[in-house]
């Protein structure tokens, strides 16, 4: 009797965060990622003290850490250009010693106010061409099949690492150092990165040459993106769901001094969301098959704000802590939606569509923050996170219908 071996054979085994590494490329990648964000995370904290030391103003001080997120759709929108008309290894590198340039007038003793927001200013507005250029390269490094995937998702697992650890660290650091002296070892993670991506990665030709005025193919660009109806709900459910997501961190402050829950309490609330993400990330990138991440795509999305209607109840921290937990590793749907983006998009137009969703990503969860904070002084916390709960997981459910309608 005959057998067929194809169908008794064993099924392959899920591709696992290993394989990532074992790309030499994307080890340079990963930790110029890791020394960018270690200067970024320096900068943001050693700049908020210095300003604060030098005015007493907790505003300027609290201003100075808000222009980190700003200007992002500036650099998103009028920039965008640059990832495609430029070899991708010359951008990054370039705008990883633009911000190191930017970064050393900060640490002169006679740099006034003015100065340092300036340059805060321009080290943001460079950022999303920055992080678009290099996860368009991710493509060209590892494929716009499961590699890819996978190592976004270990990006974006860092930066999140970034929010319960690098801000202690950085408050440690100024302890031993003046902000300014640690603004210098900002310039040192900024040059270094640089050197990695120079030597560490081979140089690529530009995707889309143009005679064009930058700005203009950039808008130009960013009207090519948003014309496919694909792309376009796909950029939605990027950004939709985490201008709802932020809510509870946004009011965490105001939440813990209603529970009485001290600054522990508070420490607890802004650490449990993150996370929630990085171990929902952690579980569906090394335990589920490529295929199997896009069917949980659409169905997380529409589940991962449901947690935050709980707050209706007013829960204590405990309970608070495990709805932020489940809300997080609910965003385990990032990993499906990012292989049906990369699929989408159009090769020459991916620089510029990686930036737009960078920047729109940045400043929709801006946006979030400040309507949430609006909300609250009607509503009260628990209403407000209830209501982003409540309105969040429509839009979501709108998105995932519309996402099914474009496959």
């Amino acid at each position: 009797m005959d057998t067929d071996t194809d169908t008794l054979a064993p099924a392959p085994p899920p591709t696992g965060y290993a394989r990532v590494f074992a790309v030499r490329e994307f080890r340079a990648v990963f930790v110029a990622h890791l020394l960018s964000l270690l200067g970024v995370v320096v900068s943001e904290i050693a700049l908020s003290v210095l300003v604060y030391d030098l005015t007493g103003s907790p505003l300027l001080s609290a201003l100075a850490f808000a222009l980190g997120f700003l200007p992002y759709v500036v650099g998103g929108t009028l920039l965008a250009g640059i990832a495609d008309r430029f070899p991708a290894r010359r951008v990054l590198v370039v705008c990883d010693l633009v911000c190191a340039v930017c970064v050393l007038p900060m640490a002169a003793p006679g740099a006034g106010i003015a100065l340092l927001l300036a340059l805060r200013c321009c080290v943001a507005v460079v950022a999303p061409v920055f992080q678009g250029t290099r996860m368009a390269t991710l493509a060209d490094i590892l494929g716009d099949g499961d590699l890819f995937v996978l190592g976004r998702s270990l990006l974006r697992i860092v930066s999140q690492s970034a929010l319960l650890v690098g801000y202690g660290l950085g408050g440690l650091l100024l302890t031993a150092v003046s902000p300014r002296h640690a603004l210098l070892i900002t310039v040192g993670t900024f040059c270094a990165s640089a050197v990695l991506l120079r030597f560490g990665t081979v140089r690529r030709p530009a995707r889309a040459g143009s005679d064009t005025a930058l700005v203009t193919e950039s808008l130009r660009g960013a009207r090519k993106v948003l014309a496919n109806r694909r792309v376009r709900v796909l950029l939605l459910l990027f950004w939709v769901p985490p201008m709802f997501s932020v809510v509870p961190e946004a009011l965490a402050a105001p939440y813990a001094d209603d529970l009485g829950a001290g600054s522990v309490g508070l420490g607890l609330l802004m650490c449990a969301l993150p996370v929630g993400t990085i171990a929902g990330e952690l579980w569906a990138g090394a335990r589920l098959r490529p295929s199997a991440r896009e069917r949980i795509a659409l169905p997380l999305v529409c589940l991962t704000l449901l947690p935050y209607v709980a707050y209706v109840l007013r829960p204590g921290l405990a309970v608070s802590l495990l709805l932020l937990l489940l809300s997080g590793a609910g965003s385990a749907y990032t990993l499906g939606l990012d292989q049906w983006f990369v699929r989408a998009v159009p090769e020459e137009l991916r620089g510029r569509a990686m930036t737009l969703l960078t920047a729109g990503l940045m400043t929709i969860q801006g946006v979030g923050m400040a309507l949430a904070g609006v909300a609250a002084e009607f509503a009260g916390v628990a209403w407000t996170v209830t209501g982003a709960g409540l309105v969040g997981t429509a839009a979501c459910v709108a998105l995932a219908v519309a996402a099914r309608r474009t496959e």
